[in-house]
């Protein structure tokens, strides 16, 4: 996974970068098929602002923005937002995808068979349920 930690309009201390490196770092554990992530740390109107902008496999783009005071809190809380996104997206795809083969087959076996034939009558002409 390739990690691009990017400053606009400030300097970026090592701390901050590493720190932000370590966060994104994680990702990984959240959903296998993140490619890239790029961190963009700004300072907009002196308040700090932090974008992380992960790719993924089959062109899934998650994009988190957070704004606050401290830096290290926007990067945790903009970290806990796309952490959200991924979760949620690999759920979808987790749904979408049907059981695997072994589970039906276990279900399908252990369901009982109907009885063979039609259903048994009273012979009184009225339906059993209704006695």
């Amino acid at each position: 996974m390739n990690i691009v930690v990017k400053a606009r309009h400030m300097d970026a201390t090592d701390a901050l970068r590493q720190y932000a490196e370590s966060k994104v770092s994680k990702l990984p554990k959240f959903f296998n098929n993140i490619q890239s992530v790029e961190v963009i740390l700004d300072m907009e109107a002196n308040q700090p602002t932090v974008e992380i902008v992960a790719t993924a496999s089959h062109r899934n783009t998650f994009v988190a923005t957070h704004r606050d005071e401290d830096m290290y809190a926007c990067v945790d809380q903009c970290f806990d937002k796309i952490a959200e996104q991924i979760r949620r997206h690999k759920g979808k795809v987790r749904h979408r995808q049907g059981q695997p083969h072994s589970v039906t087959l276990q279900q399908t076996q252990q369901q009982p068979r109907p009885p063979e034939g039609p259903p048994a009558h009273s012979g009184t002409g009225v339906p059993d349920s209704l006695h």
